[in-house]
């Protein structure tokens, strides 16, 4: 496994095939009564009756040993897979879906999430780490048994960089921070807001990528989801996010979530070396939820465009009279 880079898209791709095992398996690796085949990194509450477990991936794409070694290949850069690939079982029962945890069980997930960042970020030689959850037949999900994966990178991946370089240059030109200004003005006008909870709130993008996109956000500034402020309530986002996973799944087959945070700033090479001194006042954490319908339109793999048949509007209006239920 490796790491090589496009010179025009300035995008890191992984090369290479996981190790994986063979032999397909009869019972789920997740399931209670496995916990002494694993290697433990994180259990929540430890002990027997753990609600939340942190693994090592069995398959990882990054691995902590190694050294980076970057270094030229003609033209061309190409780097160890250096990093870091973990799996966070959200639930004992393996057919307990994230939006069906409690409100207290989903802040524990969330929790952890965090918990993830802030040590995986000890390691300067990361600069990135992303929490991502896929669920459904369509989303290519490693097993069924409800989990996320954590993945800590060498370098930030390119859908970060944009939205970085975009939040610096709104920053620069108005002294604010984009996402806080997208929060006020959907707020304002109503159209693609679907839900609301404490600090924070629920939206459908204004140039939503695919049917039913939902960003999660906090109301007030914070840049780092793995450090929240004083007075927020992770309880009110587990909340909210349930009511939106149910919402999501009753119009859709599954869903790729993303959460999106902040570098590493405390690693300070690379393409963002300038950045550090505002980072604090233009990124937003957020949380990203891409819906998956069966029937999808031909778009982003054949033009590089996304075309989205739904309006913003119309799917935050269908997702707000729908009831999440408890």
């Amino acid at each position: 496994m490796e790491l090589r880079k496009d010179p025009i898209t300035r995008s890191w791709v992984v090369i290479g095939q996981p190790k994986t095992d063979e032999l397909e398996r009869e019972l789920c690796p997740f399931c209670p009564g496995h916990e002494s085949d694993q290697k433990l990194i994180l259990a929540e509450p430890p002990g027997a009756d753990w609600q939340v477990r942190v693994l090592p991936h069995e398959w990882p794409l990054y691995r902590i040993e190694g050294e980076v070694g970057r270094r030229a290949d003609g033209i061309y850069d190409r780097m160890g897979a250096v990093g870091a690939h973990e799996v966070i079982v959200e639930a004992r029962d393996h057919d307990t879906r994230l939006s069906q945890l409690s409100d207290e069980q989903l802040e524990t997930v969330l929790h952890i999430y965090g918990e993830r960042i802030l040590d995986l970020k000890r390691d300067l030689r990361f600069k990135y780490v992303s929490i991502a959850k896929d669920q459904g037949p369509l989303s290519g999900s490693d097993w069924t048994h409800s989990h996320s994966q954590v993945t800590a990178t060498t370098f930030v991946p390119r859908r970060i960089l944009y939205e970085l370089r975009a939040s610096r240059a709104w920053y620069q030109e108005k002294e604010r921070c984009v996402f806080c200004d997208i929060v006020h003005q959907e707020e304002k006008q109503g159209r693609r807001m679907v839900d609301t909870h404490g600090e924070y709130v629920a939206l459908c993008p204004y140039a939503s990528r695919v049917p039913y996109e939902t960003w999660i956000l906090k109301r007030k500034h914070n840049h780092l989801f793995e450090s929240p402020k004083t007075g927020s309530n992770r309880r009110h986002l587990a909340s909210l996010l349930g009511r939106i996973l149910r919402r999501v799944e009753k119009v859709a087959e599954g869903y790729h979530l993303v959460l999106h945070t902040a570098p590493n700033t405390a690693s300070t090479k690379g393409d963002l070396a300038d950045y550090w001194t505002t980072i604090a006042d233009d990124y937003h954490w957020h949380i990203e939820i891409l819906p998956l319908l069966a029937s999808r339109p031909k778009s982003y793999s054949l033009k590089e465009i996304y075309l989205n048949p739904l309006e913003p509007e119309q799917a935050a209006e269908r997702l707000r009279a729908i009831d999440p239920g408890p």
